[in-house]
C-alpha cells in the first residue's frame, strides 16, 4: 500500500506524520519504504541522523515530480509492504506525481480556521488525481491539537468544507514528536508509553482499516464516507 502525506500548506506536520507512520509500520514487522519528496529533505536528514546513531530505520530514498513515471516509484516500491511518501508544501507537481501512484492520501491539518481554509487547493489536486486513479482514498488528519484549549475542543468543527472524511484519531502538539525525530527515531520507539506514541498507533490502526474498507469515517459537513 502506498500512502501519500500531502497538503499544499506548510506547517501542518507532514514530515513528522510521514516519519512517525513509517516507523510504526516498520515496528509492526512490515517492510517500509519512506520516500522523501520534499526538497527540504527532512526525512532524508532524519534517516541520516538515525544511521549515524546506529538506528535501524525504514529504507529512505529521495524522489520528485517524476515518481509516477514507468520504472520509477512502482519499480522501487515492489519489494515493500508499505510505502509512505512525504510531500512538500507548495510544490503541486510533486504532489500530483505522488497522488497518482498512491492508494491513500492523508492530509494533516492544524486546528485553526486558516489551516482548514488552506485545504481547498489540495482537495482540488486530489479530485484531479482521481481521474487517473479512481480508487484513490483520502482522509484528513487533525494535527497539532492542544487538548483542553478552545482550538483543541473545536478542531473538528473547524474542518467544515471539502467533502473529505476525517480520521477520529488525532496527533497532538507534543514535545515527544520533535524529540523522537531529533534522536533518529519515531515516537513509538522513542517513548513507547507516551501520548504521542499512543496517537501514532491509533492513526495507523484507523488508516489501515480505512484503506482496506473496514472503517467508515465521519465526512466533513456531516454524513458518512
Amino acid at each position: 500500500m502506498i500512502i501519500a502525506i500531502a497538503g499544499l500548506k506548510g506547517g501542518a506536520g507532514k514530515s513528522t506524520t510521514a516519519i512517525s507512520m513509517a516507523c510504526e509500520l516498520a515496528a509492526r514487522g512490515r517492510s517500509v519504504l519512506l520516500v522523501d519528496a520534499d526538497p527540504q529533505g527532512t526525512a532524508s536528514t532524519w534517516a541520516a541522523v538515525a544511521t549515524e546513531a546506529g538506528r535501524t530505520v525504514p529504507t529512505t530514498i529521495a524522489m520528485g515530480e517524476t515518481m509516477h513515471r514507468d520504472g520509477q516509484l512502482a519499480k522501487v516500491a515492489a519489494p515493500f509492504d508499505h510505502v509512505v511518501i512525504d510531500t512538500p508544501p507548495r510544490f503541486d507537481k510533486i504532489q500530483r506525481s505522488a497522488l497518482v501512484v498512491s492508494d491513500v492520501v492523508v492530509l494533516p491539518c492544524g486546528p485553526s480556521a486558516a489551516d482548514a481554509w488552506a485545504l481547498a487547493s489540495t482537495v482540488e489536486l486530489i479530485e484531479e488525481a482521481k481521474i487517473v486513479r479512481p480508487k484513490l482514498k483520502a482522509a484528513i488528519l487533525l494535527t497539532r491539537v492542544q487538548q483542553g484549549t478552545t482550538l483543541g475542543k473545536g478542531a473538528r468543527d473547524v474542518v467544515t468544507e471539502g467533502g473529505l472524511p476525517v480520521l477520529a484519531a488525532t496527533m497532538g502538539y507534543r514535545v515527544a514528536f520533535q524529540e523522537a525525530l531529533a534522536a533518529g527515531l519515531g515516537p513509538t520507539t522513542y517513548a513507547p508509553t507516551s501520548d504521542a506514541a499512543r496517537e501514532v498507533r491509533e492513526v495507523v490502526d484507523e488508516l489501515l482499516a480505512f484503506a482496506r474498507g473496514g472503517a467508515k469515517l465521519r465526512a466533513i459537513g456531516g454524513g458518512r464516507a
